[in-house]
């Protein structure tokens, strides 16, 4: 099967839902963090799949395919820290920090595979 659309990823999928999961969650972090931590971890949570989406359209290119993936490897790594200081600061419990960062983690991994192995993704010339 041919993937016409960069939501048919399973990082997309996963980098989605969990930007859903992080949202539903902040929304009980306390309102002194509504515009530090709550705002930051929604922006970069999200911002994965946003650049994962541009990565896509950027295909026929490899550099520009790479360079986007990165910048979405670096969104998910800053989502991972809002994590830890969210963590930290007593806003999540030790069990959904553990469960958030693993699903952190298991989008980096599946970034990086790309990264390392763009050539099927990529559009021909």
């Amino acid at each position: 099967m041919q993937i016409k659309s960069a939501k048919e990823l399973t990082a997309y999928k996963k980098a989605y839902a969990l930007a859903m999961e992080i949202f539903e969650l902040s929304k009980s972090f306390p309102r002194e963090e509504q515009y530090s931590l709550t705002s930051q971890i929604r922006r970069s949570s999200r911002s994965v799949t946003m650049n994962l989406r541009e990565a896509w359209a950027k295909r026929r290119y490899e550099a520009h395919f790479i360079s986007k993936l990165t910048d979405c490897d670096g969104e998910n790594s800053e989502t991972d820290t809002s994590l830890d200081f969210a963590h930290d600061c007593g806003n999540v419990t030790d069990q959904q920090h553990t469960e958030l960062v693993s699903k952190c983690e298991e989008v980096g991994k599946m970034l990086g595979a790309m990264i390392n192995n763009s050539a099927p993704f990529l559009l021909p010339h």
